[in-house]
């Protein structure tokens, strides 16, 4: 199922910090490796862009929605559930807000505490396929012979 994140709900609770000028970035990137693993759909809302910065992005595998200082991401999540209609309950609401859970419980769709989805997120990380540490270093011989081959072929 696809995802409506809350998401400076969710940043303190996978350990960073509010104050930090990258915060909304580096939790992307977060989400973007769960996406990834999970192969699953996510938006996420972040509250207080300021003017300018406002809109939505498509940033790799996630959609981040950037709402406009005097806007909450409450109210564009809750405004995205009800344009959604009846598809609504395919979804999976993240806050530990009770107000955006009770915008998810209206509309039938399903929510989860930010508190759990951190650890579908530890889950999805630690089911991530590690890169290969196997890698074979080329002999001198070896690396001689490639030499020659793209010298060869640049004649």
């Amino acid at each position: 199922m696809p995802y409506l994140i809350d998401g400076h709900n969710l940043i303190p609770k996978v350990g960073l910090r509010l104050d930090s000028p990258d915060d909304e970035m580096e939790l992307v990137a977060i989400l973007q490796e769960f996406a990834r693993v999970k192969r699953q759909q996510v938006e996420v809302y972040f509250d207080g862009a300021p003017i300018g910065q406002a809109g939505s992005r498509s940033l790799g595998t996630v959609r981040a929605h950037f709402v406009k200082l005097g806007q909450t991401a409450d109210s564009a999540i809750r405004a995205r559930l009800n344009r959604m209609e009846k598809d609504a309950r395919n979804w999976i609401v993240v806050s530990s807000d009770r107000e955006v859970q009770s915008s998810a419980r209206v509309v039938h769709a399903q929510y989860i505490s930010a508190e759990e989805f951190v650890k579908f997120l530890r889950e999805a990380r630690n089911s991530a396929p590690k890169a290969n540490t196997d890698d074979k270093k080329l002999s001198s011989a070896e690396v001689d012979e490639w030499l020659k081959l793209f010298r060869d072929k640049g004649d």
